[in-house]
């Protein structure tokens, strides 16, 4: 099985996560229809190759018409920044590219608005030309970053509002990392830890302590492990956290593996350490197709007496959309045979501390029994193929050396809705058409 590995030894941003996918091989032409579709103007973009310590890593810049400080040393740390040029030397050799792509979408900004809510944004996701994959991606991204905002101003999520450039950024960095891992068949991401800097940044707000509120509520929420470093500055953005918490299934590198591509998405803040992400993509077993993969999941459970069947059936929806493997529940009868639900969750450990808090939250339950197991997984893979339909999403497994083939659902259902055809006859012309091509 192929893995995503994150090394965040200088933290993670937005364009430096899009900057490592793209790096690693993602398709920068499917990149640019996306973003060409985006009803967003007044800004473009730049894909550039540039110098971080020496090495040769990519670089995608946002270029926005209205005003951001989020690259502007002098204005982030303003009693550092004199004394903030060390080794990491890429912004300063923007002129010095060896190549680089620019496109833009859109040069006339809409000054009606000064701020965008979450729900605008979401729409604006809604109506990109993208994967549907691609677009869960990016939709559970912000909706992360909207919940962390909303915590850390004391507000509602749909109260929420992005500054107008702020938002731009964001939109494009987001969904730009979606796409990409979309593209290059991501599945499985693997974050042992962030890194991240010490003392104050400005921001919108005035003067505030690193890591800034909205990503210090993520990594809480999401438990994900974090390391201060010595050195004055913000390695992880809140967009990078976000990121982050919406594609990390596990914080675990196996004991052996072997790298099948390598990544460099560059930063371009100027701190005391090459701003770098290093993303590999790994395989994690070496071992024969007739040979089963081990894997460890965990299965969260809990009785209820007292929810209506509409109730399970949103939590099911909320817990699917929240990354659980797999959710289903049964009807029981408890203590003086009263009947009732159990509800029964099977996901990997990264995301328990999310998905328990959605059970509670969204259920009557008082407390979640939590059984770790491991189980036996054929070796499995996605790929792209071009059918008459169009492009689909399959999934790979091998069993005992032959192949085993399954159209996704969500390629078979937008089939349908866009032709009218029942679903068993979509199916089964895709499922022929995909052995045809992949045996």
């Amino acid at each position: 099985m192929n893995s995503l590995y994150l090394e965040c030894y200088s933290g993670i941003s937005g364009d430096m996560m899009v900057a490592a996918l793209l790096d690693l091989g993602a398709d920068q032409s499917v990149l640019e229809n996306v973003l060409n579709s985006l009803p967003v103007q007044g800004f473009s973009v730049k894909v550039s190759r540039v110098k971080k310590a020496g090495l040769d890593v990519c670089d995608f810049h946002v270029i926005l018409e209205n005003e951001n400080h989020d690259h502007d040393m002098a204005y982030l740390h303003p009693q550092t920044s004199q004394s903030a040029h060390h080794t990491d030397d890429a912004y300063a050799m923007h002129h010095q590219e060896t190549s680089h792509t620019s496109y833009g979408y859109g040069h006339r900004h809409d000054h009606t608005h000064e701020h965008r809510s979450l729900s605008e944004i979401l729409s604006i996701i809604q109506k990109a030309d993208m994967t549907d994959r691609a677009r869960q991606i990016a939709v559970k991204i912000f909706q992360i970053l909207g919940e962390a905002e909303a915590q850390a101003h004391g507000t509602s999520i749909n109260e929420v509002h992005f500054h107008e450039a702020g938002a731009v950024d964001s939109i494009v960095d987001i969904l730009s990392a979606a796409v990409c891992l979309d593209n290059l068949g991501i599945s499985d991401v693997i974050v042992p830890v962030l890194y991240e800097g010490a003392g104050t940044i400005r921001c919108q707000h005035g003067i505030l302590p690193v890591p800034v509120p909205a990503t210090a509520n993520i990594l809480q929420t999401y438990q994900i492990p974090l390391r201060i470093t010595d050195t004055q500055g913000e390695f992880v953005t809140p967009t990078g956290a976000a990121i982050t918490a919406a594609i990390r299934t596990r914080e675990q590198l196996p004991e052996h593996f072997r790298i099948l591509r390598t990544g460099l998405g560059g930063g371009k803040r100027t701190y005391d350490r090459p701003s770098i992400l290093r993303a590999m993509l790994i395989e994690t077993n070496s071992v024969q197709a007739s040979s089963l993969q081990e894997d460890t999941i965990y299965k969260l459970e809990t009785n209820m007496d007292d929810c209506t069947g509409e109730m399970m059936g949103y939590v099911m929806d909320c817990l699917m959309q929240a990354g659980a493997k797999d959710v289903h529940y049964f009807p029981i009868y408890m203590k003086k045979n009263r009947p009732a639900y159990q509800l029964n969750i099977i996901c990997c450990e990264a995301d328990i501390p999310k998905l328990e808090h959605i059970v509670f939250t969204q259920t009557t339950t008082i407390g979640i029994r939590r059984q770790r197991m491991e189980r036996s997984i054929l070796p499995r893979s996605t790929k792209v193929l071009q059918t008459s339909f169009g492009d689909i999403r399959v999934k790979l497994c091998d069993l005992n050396g032959s192949q085993r083939i399954y159209p996704e659902y969500d390629s078979v259902v937008q089939i349908c809705q866009q032709t009218g055809r029942s679903f068993p006859d979509v199916y089964c012309k895709l499922l022929e058409t995909c052995r045809k091509q992949c045996t």
